[in-house]
């Protein structure tokens, strides 16, 4: 398995480490419930160097990108960062992923840790050889920083950083260190994710541990990760997201920009933004249990009236929400599953699932 380079940082202060799509990562260094409530209340710390990072550059890589991701490349100013999706010819996805436009002919794209090396074989493949493809993945670290006190800590030692807008990009310097950082985030609240250079990571991590203690942060693992993420609805790949899943039943459908017909996947995500979608993503409160990854959705009735239970999708991620108290899960179901009533199978026996608004959680004003 492989390592980042924070990985002994993260022995030293007890971080329980497991394996996350071939590294070693931490999972929780003390409480993931304490860690979750730190993000939602004051700030965490995530390495996310697992990640991988593509560079596309010369006078081709803004048609590049505007052919090989859903969202338009081309409307992004330098400084910008936006949402984007990777789909196949059939309108599924290959990867979600954040483009940022660093300069009129140099874009860098963040893409999954599980998907890295397939979303770089498939860049290379799809280009049409009128850009530069750099992987930047191995001399990167990326260093997330979340929660109210977020910006504030990060201006203690970069002042600049509050003139970052959200999804706003620019350069900043933390502890005599280049970091390129972005405005953006994977946990429903205020940050940064600052990209380094990895044999610069830990004098960053150390420095933002240090200075940022007195507001709150703390460091956090993946589990609290998976339930702020799951708290803000914001999808995963290979849970809500797949190749075989439609953006537009994901609830992503606003990043699609039907408006270049060479992008890849064109004529079947056209098809999907028309109504041509099997399923849709709905949220569930959960009562008397939490209903994990695959556990089906059942709702009485069906289309033609038979008054028999059956099972009407599967969920895609469930957990215990610290911020709301309950179990909370998404699931993908048929578009006509109906109202309800809904339930979801958990540890053999069915609970209750009550329809809800998605995201569970909104920020705070």
């Amino acid at each position: 398995m492989r390592r980042t380079p924070l990985y002994e940082d993260h022995v030293a202060a007890g971080a329980r480490m497991v394996e996350f799509a071939g590294w070693q990562m931490p999972v929780q260094y003390n409480s993931i419930v304490a860690e979750h409530h730190a993000v939602r209340r004051a700030a965490g710390l995530f390495d996310v160097s697992h990640m991988g990072e593509v560079e596309l550059t010369g006078p081709g890589a803004e048609a590049a990108c505007a052919r090989l991701f859903a969202n338009d490349a081309r409307s992004l100013a330098v400084g910008r960062a936006q949402y984007s999706m990777i789909a196949n010819p059939r309108g599924g996805l290959i990867d979600d992923i954040i483009v940022y436009r660093l300069g009129a002919e140099r874009f860098l794209v963040c893409v999954n840790a599980s998907n890295a090396a397939a979303d770089l074989a498939w860049i290379r493949e799809h280009e049409s050889g009128s850009c530069t493809i750099t992987d930047r993945s191995d001399a990167t670290a990326l260093i997330a920083i979340q929660g109210p006190e977020a910006v504030a800590i990060v201006a203690m030692l970069a002042p600049a950083a509050q003139a970052l807008v959200r999804f706003g990009v620019g350069e900043l310097q933390i502890a005599g260190v280049r970091a390129l950082a972005a405005r953006t985030g994977y946990t429903g609240e205020d940050g940064f994710e600052l990209f380094v250079d990895a044999g610069a990571a830990t004098t960053v991590w150390r420095t933002l541990l240090e200075r940022g203690g007195e507001r709150g942060l703390i460091p956090c693992g993946l589990g609290a990760r998976d339930t702020l993420r799951l708290e803000a609805a914001l999808p995963l790949y290979g849970h809500e997201l797949g190749p075989d899943t439609s953006p537009f039943e994901a609830r992503i459908g606003w990043a699609v920009k039907l408006n270049r017909p060479d992008m890849i996947g064109y004529q079947a995500l056209s098809a999907a933004a028309a109504g041509a979608v099997r399923r849709k993503l709905v949220g569930f409160f959960v009562e008397g249990g939490i209903a994990r990854e695959g556990a089906p959705v059942f709702a009485a009735g069906s289309a033609a009236g038979d008054a028999a239970e059956r099972a009407v999708g599967n969920v895609t991620s469930g957990s215990h929400s610290p911020t709301l108290g309950r179990a909370v899960a998404m699931a993908l179901i048929e578009i006509d599953a109906g109202a309800g009533p809904f339930e979801i199978e958990v540890r053999g026996k069915r609970r209750s699932a009550v329809v809800t608004n998605l995201p569970f959680y909104v920020k705070r004003a």
